[in-house]
């Protein structure tokens, strides 16, 4: 498949400038958000996630939410 070392340090050598639209702090945010980003823009990504980020702080909480609670928070994202 590959060593992720190297190819990190292939993809920033060829895209030097690349940056990320999503807002996010942990790695857990940046899953979260890039699943989400795959139904919609990555603005209306972070419109929606500080309030799921603030409810949801673990993989834990995301998976102990209720499942209604959850639909409403990102229900704007086309979910």
């Amino acid at each position: 498949m590959g060593d992720p070392k190297a190819i990190f340090k292939l993809l920033t050598k060829t895209y030097p400038h690349a940056t990320c639209e999503l807002d996010f702090k942990n790695p857990l945010q940046l899953v979260v958000a890039s699943v989400l980003s795959a139904q919609c823009t990555d603005k209306r990504v972070n419109q929606v996630t500080p309030a799921l980020f603030k409810k949801y702080k673990t993989a834990k909480d995301f998976a102990g939410a209720n499942t209604r609670e959850l639909e409403n928070l990102i229900f704007q994202t086309g979910f």
